[in-house]
């Protein structure tokens, strides 16, 4: 079967010069937005690599309510059926958010809470969950040179952070947008979103090394999200700075609007592999507030190129199954450097578990010492003793 790869950046901004260039009514908009698209009934090989069968075992997600503020959620994709409930739409205010017209809000979800189906290999990490959709753009940066009928504005996006804490009582807040620069609406709303306790995971953006840090992921106390390719290394778009707190796969599988699935790429797709990873230790881990479980979380990673830290990797690479079934360990003054690239194998294009999380054999102990970086940074961007700071 043959599956596009789109690079979200390229096929979002196209629609929004159609728009721009040419208004039209409602009906035509709708015949832009994509259709279902073919099932993929192989098991992709990052769900090879984070087993959510094995997962559910520990934990689903279930009674988390994740706020995806994003594009919307096609909530009639079979697999997300149930999972989405009524959020707000501060685009166009249709459907209480469970429409999306790109598709971009509709993938992130499914990585988080699509349930199992039997004739397609694509699921969750989280599918316990209870998506809230918040609907704020239709293109992957905000700009506000860009915020027009598709692209949404700062002001818009941080009324949609706020009425995630609020009125949608989100307790996690996925957020694979992004922001070139600074707004202080944003940095606003999801400091007070910090302050209720509300944990927030944002993407670290796609315009490569040389691009710099984004927001809200570079905002005090947020958990910045990398990505990795096929290989184990840094994806080439992967932006990179002390923003980036962890990284995790890019290249990916995920629902499409209505039906089906596609192969995408991008942090935005890294992003909500971490979210869903945070439901499920707030599920496992309830008396443990926003700070504990970025700690838990931070303190799980699988050592990656670079060392203990890195502007490339953060502090690793994700593993769900390790931060749901050990205990943190020590905290230790510092971490010896630990190289350790996965492995790959004669199928370039599978992920494959053993080698890619070969260096979680270096030991908890090893790992746990990252932590006392991680308080320091953590401080230096707001993260306080009793719950995390973060925006995304």
């Amino acid at each position: 079967m043959c599956v596009v790869v789109v690079r979200w950046p390229v096929a979002v901004v196209a629609g929004l010069v159609v728009s721009v260039a040419v208004p039209v009514p409602r009906q035509a908009w709708a015949a832009q937005c994509l259709g279902p698209k073919p099932v993929v009934s192989a098991v992709p090989a990052e769900l090879k690599a984070y087993a959510p069968a094995r997962l559910a075992g520990l934990a689903t997600g279930a009674g988390v309510r994740v706020a995806v503020v994003d594009s919307g959620v096609d909530a009639r994709h079979p697999q997300l059926k149930g999972h989405v409930v009524a959020g707000r739409d501060f685009l166009r205010n249709e459907f209480a958010g469970r429409r999306d017209c790109v598709g971009h809000g509709t993938g992130v979800a499914g990585i988080i809470a699509a349930g199992a189906d039997a004739g397609s290999g694509v699921q969750g990490l989280a599918p316990g969950v209870t998506i809230v959709p918040v609907r704020v753009s239709e293109q992957q940066d905000i700009d506000e040179t860009t915020a027009t009928a598709s692209g949404g504005s700062s002001q818009t996006f941080a009324q949609g952070i706020r009425w995630a804490v609020g009125p949608g009582h989100a307790q996690v807040i996925n957020i694979s947008l992004v922001m070139p620069q600074e707004s202080e609406a944003v940095e606003s709303a999801i400091a007070d979103a910090v302050a209720a306790g509300v944990i927030v995971v944002a993407a670290a953006g796609n315009d490569g090394p040389d691009a710099g840090v984004v927001y809200p992921a570079a905002y005090p106390g947020v958990i910045g999200v990398g990505a990795v390719g096929a290989d184990g290394l840094r994806a080439s778009y992967s932006q990179v700075g002390e923003h980036v707190d962890l990284v995790a796969f890019g290249d990916v599988t995920v629902a499409s609007p209505v039906a089906g699935h596609q192969v995408v790429q991008g942090t935005s797709f890294a992003t909500p592999f971490v979210t869903a990873t945070v439901a499920l230790l707030k599920q496992r881990f309830p008396r443990e507030n926003a700070a504990q479980i970025t700690r838990r979380l931070l303190r799980s990673v699988d050592p990656a190129p670079g060392g203990a830290r890195s502007d490339e990797y953060g502090y690793g690479l994700l593993n769900p199954y390790r931060a749901l079934s050990e205990e943190a360990g020590p905290v230790v003054a510092a971490a010896p450097r630990v190289v350790a690239a996965p492995r790959r194998v004669a199928d370039s294009s599978e992920w494959v578990r053993a080698g890619w999380f070969a260096a979680g054999g270096a030991g908890l102990a090893v790992l746990a010492g990252v932590v006392a970086v991680v308080v320091g940074r953590g401080r230096r961007r707001g993260w306080r003793a009793g719950h995390d700071r973060m925006p995304g």
